[in-house]
């Protein structure tokens, strides 16, 4: 897949279902587990529905319940297709160890935590709240990923390694944001007061944590281990405890 190509959800279907195809008459033990996972569903969403029930719902109820949920979402909002079609790719174009689709979308856990957050952030918005809850505790517990469904997340996310990533109300993430393990994100100490604002193409390190009414600019970087309580301007580096910014374009580190 070319890097400048962003491909729309049917067409990455066709080649999700193509690399299945070749996976499947490569290792008949793996076969069965992908005949299952994609070969028999019809399309995208259904094939993801399924995923995120398989991933949270633990039993057989569970299971069709978070699909069935999922399903409704993705019938009903069919922008949250095209926004989990952008973040598969997103993972292929940002780590050099993946050369194809099929192994992010079933076994990295952040991809599905994450389209799992779409579906409790649909339900969120069209008052089902405590059916919205119930995916975010089910991430939490299973994926060990908790982002609540009121916050605000663009397209082109990568969770990567996503364990132990903690995102708060509120909070808003830009398009095409990375954020590693063990970052945590949401308001501060006093209260009240408004959640972090992250802009386009920020990439998040590792351990990580970013608290407050506070903008973290476009293309920035957070480094590991970091924390943040004030605005990091665009394309600055915020780095230690507590953060200081280096790496600034000139405009900004003027200002």
């Amino acid at each position: 897949m070319a890097e400048a190509a962003i491909l729309a959800s049917d067409s990455l279907w066709r080649k999700i279902r193509d690399e299945a195809q070749g996976a499947a008459a490569a290792d008949s033990v793996f076969g069965e587990s992908v005949a299952s996972a994609i070969l028999a569903h019809d399309d995208f969403a259904a094939a993801l529905a399924d995923l995120i029930g398989r991933r949270l719902g633990g039993g057989d109820v569970g299971c069709e319940n978070f699909a069935a949920f999922s399903r409704d979402a993705f019938h009903r909002q069919p922008d949250l297709i095209e926004a989990a079609s952008h973040d598969l790719q997103a993972i292929v174009r940002s780590d050099p160890a993946i050369a194809g689709l099929l192994a992010p979308l079933l076994h990295f856990k952040g991809y599905v935590a994450l389209q799992a957050w779409r579906v409790s952030h649909w339900l969120w918005l069209n008052d089902r709240r405590d059916a919205a809850l119930l995916f975010q505790n089910e991430a939490s517990n299973v994926l060990q990923v908790s982002i609540h469904p009121a916050a605000t997340i663009g397209s082109a996310v990568y969770l990567d390694h996503a364990t132990g990533i903690v995102i708060g109300a509120n909070v808003v993430i830009g398009d095409e944001v990375t954020i590693l393990q063990n970052v945590s994100i949401g308001r501060g100490s006093e209260m009240p007061t408004r959640s972090p604002r992250i802009g386009r193409g920020v990439y998040i390190g590792a351990g990580a944590t970013i608290l407050g009414d506070i903008n973290i600019g476009d293309f920035a970087k957070v480094g590991a281990d970091t924390v943040v309580i004030s605005d990091v301007p665009g394309g600055c580096t915020a780095i230690g405890n507590p953060a200081r910014l280096t790496n600034c374009p000139e405009p900004a580190a003027a200002a």
